[in-house]
């Protein structure tokens, strides 16, 4: 079997992660290329919140370790993974794959304009001030954090399906 690559697609909430990921699972189902789509902030959601009280648990891990080992076993090989926190975690969470993966990483940036109106959009309405400045300083804090290997990439006037096509590029897994 092929080895794994994984795409890790981070960003602050109201950047566009989950949609960008479904607009690319549509262009890789368009091309029939096999893969798999994991929304890494299920992994571990739970209350009281398991990385909080129990962080030397490492759930989130654990639990993409077992779904990725079931991919791999029906013959998977390639993994989109949606995390806000992904692009700072993501050597950790490849070597919770287990099997050596090609790593991109890709950090999605908007302004906090663009990212107030997403959040309103998806809430159906106003968003608390205090979620919109905890976007804000994510933005920073994984900005400053991410190292160069992780590809930066600003969604502002790009639609979700521009959005895809660049990280397929950056894959390289429609010329594969």
């Amino acid at each position: 079997m092929p080895r794994s690559e994984v795409l890790f697609i981070g960003g602050r909430s109201g950047v566009g992660k989950s949609t960008a990921a479904e607009a690319l699972h549509d262009l890789l189902v368009a091309a029939d290329v096999r893969h798999a789509v994991i929304e890494g902030d299920l992994l571990d959601l739970a209350h009281p919140a398991p990385h909080l009280e129990h962080p030397e648990a490492r759930l989130a891990e654990r639990n993409l370790a077992a779904m990725w080992s079931a991919y791999r076993e029906l013959g998977h090989h390639r993994l989109v993974f949606t995390n806000t926190v992904s692009v700072l975690e993501h050597e950790r969470l490849a070597a919770a794959m287990g099997d050596r993966p090609l790593v991109s990483a890709v950090l999605l940036r908007a302004t906090d304009g663009t990212t107030a109106e997403r959040l309103a959009r998806r809430a159906g309405g106003a968003v608390p001030q205090a979620q919109l400045a905890h976007s804000t300083r994510t933005a920073g804090r994984l900005d400053s954090a991410t190292t160069d290997a992780v590809t930066r990439v600003d969604t502002d006037d790009r639609a979700p399906a521009q959005v895809a096509a660049h990280l397929a590029s950056l894959t390289g897994w429609l010329t594969r």
